[in-house]
């Protein structure tokens, strides 16, 4: 029966792993399920506080990566700091309006994220002056830094939703 119980664990963190697609806590909704399982099934001692803590860091991992990595792309385009600050508006913005406007599953949600760092990127630094081609560059990079944060953060999710499932059936 305990294997029955980890393969459903496993399934549900991969569902969790998915919302990483759509800017949503998945890596962390890993992490938390499998705390509230190890502590279900404590008595088998399935996951150590040491797997439970490697997960946490790497959901952390992910999450300063998906946050750092669109402000580091403006600032690396050349953008100012409101800029790159506003990159990392315009992409929370971006996601949730690419969500429900570009009705393709995932790709809409990563699709809006990229164009709202972008577009916020761009208007500020237009905004405070700054030549037109140069504007331009600080929004694509805000938006590729952004794509980039987005694969960094669900490539930790796959190594969280990895070590757990090596945790499960390693003894």
């Amino acid at each position: 029966m305990m294997t029955l119980y980890i393969l459903l664990l496993l399934l549900i963190n991969g569902l969790w792993l998915v919302l990483g697609f759509l800017y949503l806590p998945g890596n962390w909704l890993m992490v938390l399920t499998t705390a509230g399982f190890a502590w279900w099934q404590a008595e088998h001692g399935i996951f150590s506080i040491w797997t439970l803590a490697a997960a946490a860091v790497l959901a952390l991992l992910g999450e300063l990566a998906e946050f750092w990595a669109g402000l580091a792309g403006a600032r690396r385009a050349g953008a100012g700091w409101k800029a790159s600050l506003a990159a990392v508006g315009g992409a929370m913005a971006g996601a949730v309006l690419g969500t429900i406007f570009i009705p393709v599953p995932f790709a809409g949600t990563l699709l809006g994220g990229c164009i709202g760092a972008g577009l916020a990127a761009w208007a500020f630094e237009r905004r405070s002056g700054k030549p037109r081609q140069v504007s331009i560059r600080s929004g694509i990079g805000a938006g590729l830094g952004t794509a980039a944060g987005a694969l960094l953060k669900v490539l930790m999710g796959v190594l969280i939703w990895l070590l757990i499932t090596a945790a499960a059936f390693w003894p």
